[in-house]
């Protein structure tokens, strides 16, 4: 396919627009824990594992669109997505993430600490997330849509970035909460983790689907800053634990 100097520089600034929501929340997060800063060659390439995973998933989550809409016949005429297929969207967006950080990432024996793990988890969803945007702001570019293209944008840093944010750090929490467990406990509350990361982002899929009013798209937004607070309150106590005095008994 022959992409002429037009369509690579639409590419380049959707590429842009979709890493810039990704890298301010990056940054912001990683202020947090600045006192014991992680690797950056590590932190790179955790975001560049969650960027790789979006090829993956978009394929796939076309192959399953099309497999559940000729065998399923109950999405309602106002739902452009039954729940079946949002459902699956999730299980296969937080099964990535985990994977591809699973596999590049908390092997490492940088990863000495159970804050590492809640760390390495979200980079790696604003990774997924930084290249997902920029999907979203390619088609508004072409059309020289700008306007609409800043409001994608804009929607998607509070909405849907902060959402693979917080999806993908309720994976980290479960596995910093097991570190010191033996692996049976460590594989059960890893995968209790991992379904209450798909049932988050399923619900939110679910309430920014059109309906016809705004109603259910405050509520999404209500729903993923209510899980940001949720988040930054399980941040510092992990930070509280994992950094106070050594004369203080650890129990994580």
């Amino acid at each position: 396919m022959h992409l002429d100097s037009s369509t690579l520089q639409t590419i380049g600034y959707a590429f842009i627009g979709g890493l810039m929501p990704a890298l301010v929340w990056l940054y912001f997060l990683l202020k947090e824990d600045y006192r014991h800063p992680e690797p950056r060659s590590i932190l790179f390439l955790a975001f560049i594992a969650g960027m790789i995973a979006v090829p993956i998933a978009v394929p796939l989550e076309a192959v399953v669109r099309d497999y559940l809409y000729s065998t399923l016949h109950t999405c309602s005429p106002y739902l452009p997505l039954c729940l079946p297929i949002i459902a699956s969207w999730a299980v296969l967006e937080e099964v990535l993430k985990y994977g591809m950080c699973a596999a590049f990432i908390l092997w490492r024996k940088d990863v000495d600490e159970p804050i590492d793990l809640v760390i390495y988890m979200l980079t790696t969803a604003l990774g997924f997330a930084a290249l997902e945007n920029a999907l979203f702001l390619i088609e508004p570019l072409t059309a020289h849509n700008f306007l609409s293209a800043l409001a994608t944008d804009n929607l998607r840093f509070v909405g849907s970035t902060l959402l693979h944010i917080i999806a993908s750090s309720i994976i980290g929490f479960a596995l910093a909460l097991a570190h010191r467990m033996p692996p049976a406990s460590r594989a059960f509350i890893s995968s209790c983790g991992l379904i209450l990361a798909i049932s988050l982002h399923t619900t939110f899929n679910f309430l920014i689907i059109p309906r016809g009013d705004t109603h259910s798209i405050l509520g999404a937004f209500l729903f993923v800053w209510s899980g940001a607070v949720i988040f930054f309150g399980l941040f510092e106590v992990l930070k509280y634990f994992e950094y106070r005095a050594p004369e203080t008994p650890y129990t994580f």
